[in-house]
C-alpha cells in the first residue's frame, strides 16, 4: 500500500499528534484566560497572533483524528500581572511549540500529516522570533548580558517562591 493511501495515522505520530494537540489546548486557554490581564499593547497583539496561530494548528491537526487508530469521537464535557511573566511565559510556549513540532515531525510517516507539521514548525520558528525580540527590545530577556540575564531567574524564581496558591 502506498504512503498516500493510508486511511489511518501510525501509532507513534497518533500519539504525537495527541502531544502536540494538549500541549496547545492547554497553553491556548492559558493565554486566553489571560489575555485580557495582559497590561502592554503591543504584548497583547502577540497574543493575539499566538492565540490565532494555535487555534488554526488546533483546527488542523483536529482533521486527523478520525484517522487515528482507537479514535472515538466525544461531546464536550474548563496570574499574574506583570509584562516580565507574560512575555516568557509566550516565549516558553513557542519554544515548547518548537520543540514538540520537531520531534512529532521526526515521528511522522503520513506524508499529509508530516507537511502540516512543517508548516506549523516554520511558524512556531517565526513565532518564537517575535516573541525573543519584544522581550529583549524591552529589556526583557537580556540574552548578552549573563550577569543581568541571571538576576532575571533569580528575580523570577524568588517570586515564583513568594507567590501563594
Amino acid at each position: 500500500m502506498e504512503q498516500e493511501e493510508r486511511r489511518t495515522l501510525a501509532w507513534h505520530e497518533t500519539l504525537e499528534m495527541h502531544e502536540l494537540v494538549a500541549f496547545q489546548s492547554i497553553g491556548l486557554m492559558k493565554l486566553k484566560l489571560s489575555f485580557n490581564k495582559v497590561p502592554d499593547n503591543e504584548l497583547k497583539e502577540l497574543y493575539r497572533k499566538c492565540i490565532h496561530e494555535l487555534e488554526g494548528n488546533l483546527r488542523e491537526l483536529m482533521k486527523f483524528y478520525p484517522s487515528a487508530p482507537g479514535y472515538q469521537g466525544r461531546e464536550e464535557d474548563d496570574y499574574r500581572e506583570d509584562v516580565g511573566f507574560y512575555a516568557g511565559d509566550l516565549l516558553a510556549l513557542s519554544k515548547s511549540l518548537v520543540r514538540n513540532l520537531g520531534v512529532a515531525i521526526t515521528e511522522t510517516a503520513t506524508p499529509a500529516l508530516r507537511n502540516v507539521l512543517t508548516k506549523q514548525l516554520n511558524a512556531a520558528i517565526k513565532g518564537h522570533e517575535r516573541v525573543y525580540n519584544y522581550m529583549y527590545k524591552n529589556g526583557l530577556y537580556p540574552s548578552y548580558d549573563l550577569g543581568r540575564l541571571l538576576g532575571h531567574d533569580i528575580e523570577m524564581a524568588q517570586k515564583a517562591l513568594r507567590m501563594k496558591f
